[in-house]
């Protein structure tokens, strides 16, 4: 059979914010598509673009190899990709070029491809993949090795004499337990546990239990997996988990689902699933204040393993939340917030800054909610305009001449909101200076009560306090001058 080699176009050394942190995960989805047609007879190769930084690397495994097909599947399940980033975009032309020049034809499957799929096109592709990838990866490839046209194939953009031709939708896959285990085998997974060990975190794989949400926040984008909600089993998941520990050694998770456990049951039978063949682990996760609220999903979280839970808290103003049509209250972050530390499980909220309509007082509520219910993690952004999201429509009449970050730390605003980008860029360090003046003020009443008790991190944390406090006190100054 063909030689098909798979790469993707999301560099970790790119992302300045993103590599500092020195957690990379290997692209789940390009290994799920690899596997399948692994399993389907091909001849398969990956060259991973996760831990470099020059895209022309991949010259040598192109040239080595000469596949008939060059495949740029990004990783689906990475929310990095969905932001389609200027120097990711850039890679992924530059390694069309290449294939191009090899003889390959080039297939391309990504975010930003499936919303500009012209673009791909002009730099060279081939075929640009519309949404879920795999099935469609494969009937193209099937339908190329009987040197047919694929005329027919769902899911599809191409280029037909001069005009581009874009194929129906294809129907998502309702079970996903189907598809193979993801071939882990074609990651050097040592180069990961090396750059990890520079984190101060233990190792930890990323492993997708779903595909999509159901939720319709109007601002988030969902051009791979949709507005559908399908759920492996319990089952195949403690399946991949025990796989993983056997061959990495990996103990620790990173569900990398847009919501974990939403499929009523799945949690308390995830939970007995691990039970039943004795695997203790640690995970964290990604869910919603009002989901976590049902039944008896907290305490089943808690006895699986569950360590830290994001929440995509977005603002303590209910207005904001309404006008984003986010579906939660205010009331349910502080409720879950509560039994979640009561568990011992650490919280961690998302935060988004600039929406349209936000006031400075809505500002100031969620900087109150941070202080007072002291999460154990904060991520901040500023109201990004996605393509296909109805707030993108909502704002496209006012965008800006910029229309991707470069990087994930990028912060600018694309379309004139309450304030400028340097505003909400002095916000974000604001925000993180009384969140860190926070903690290291309750680890020094702790301190005073039972000095014994304190880990480093915490007497860390009191010590910078010499930092925040008056950093914070500054900034605070600074933006008061800029509200007016």
């Amino acid at each position: 059979m063909s030689e098909i080699l798979f790469t993707h176009s999301y560099f970790y050394r790119r992302d300045p914010k993103q590599w500092k942190n020195k957690m990379p995960f290997p692209p789940l989805g390009t290994l799920y598509a690899a596997s399948l047609m692994r399993g389907n007879g091909y001849n398969v190769h990956l060259f991973d673009t996760c831990l470099i930084e020059d895209p022309l690397e991949i010259r040598p495994a192109i040239e080595a190899i000469l596949p008939k097909y060059l495949v740029i599947y990004d990783d689906g399940f990475n929310y990095l990709t969905k932001m389609c980033l200027t120097t990711m975009r850039e890679a992924a032309f530059e390694m069309i070029a290449m294939g191009k020049q090899n003889g390959a034809i080039v297939i391309v499957s990504s975010s930003d491809s499936t919303d500009h799929y012209g673009l791909y096109l002009e730099k060279g592709a081939d075929y640009i993949i519309q949404g879920e990838g795999e099935l469609t990866l494969l009937e193209l490839i099937n339908t190329l090795e009987k040197n047919q046209i694929p005329e027919t194939t769902n899911g599809i953009a191409f280029r037909k004499h001069n005009d581009i031709q874009v194929n129906p939708k294809r129907p998502v896959l309702q079970n996903l337990d189907e598809l193979p285990l993801p071939a882990w085998d074609l990651i050097e997974m040592n180069d990961y546990k090396i750059i990890w060990s520079q984190s101060g975190q233990d190792f930890t794989l990323n492993i997708a239990t779903t595909r999509g949400c159901p939720y319709k926040c109007n601002w988030c984008a969902k051009p791979i997996y949709g507005n559908r909600y399908n759920s492996h089993s319990p089952e195949y998941i403690v399946n991949h988990i025990e796989f993983l520990r056997q061959s990495f050694g990996v103990k620790r998770f990173w569900m990398c689902d847009d919501i974990f456990g939403l499929k009523p049951n799945w949690v308390q039978q995830f939970n007995a699933g691990l039970k039943s063949k004795k695997l203790k682990i640690r995970y964290y996760i990604q869910s919603r204040a009002d989901l976590l609220l049902k039944e008896d999903t907290i305490d089943a979280l808690a006895e699986s393993g569950l360590e830290e839970v994001w929440v995509g808290a977005e603002s303590a103003s209910q207005k904001i939340l309404d006008a984003m049509d986010k579906g939660t209250k205010v009331e349910q972050i502080y409720e879950a917030t509560r039994l979640l530390k009561s568990k011992n499980i650490r919280i961690a909220f998302f935060l988004q800054f600039g929406y349209p309509g936000e006031t400075p007082e809505d500002i100031e509520h969620t900087i109150s909610m941070v202080k007072e219910l002291k999460p154990d993690n904060i991520g901040i952004s500023v109201s990004y305009p996605l393509p296909g999201t109805p707030f993108y429509e909502k704002v496209k009449a006012d965008l800006t001449a910029k229309s991707n970050w470069k990087d994930s730390d990028d912060l600018e605003m694309m379309f004139n909101g309450t304030f400028k980008s340097a505003y909400y860029k002095k916000l974000q360090r604001f925000v993180h200076k009384e969140f860190r003046k926070t903690q290291g003020l309750d680890n020094l009443k702790a301190m005073a009560g039972n000095p014994l008790e304190l880990s480093l991190r915490k007497v860390i944390s009191v010590m910078k306090l010499g930092y925040y406090v008056p950093g914070a006190f500054a900034s605070g100054i600074s933006l008061k001058k800029m509200q007016k």
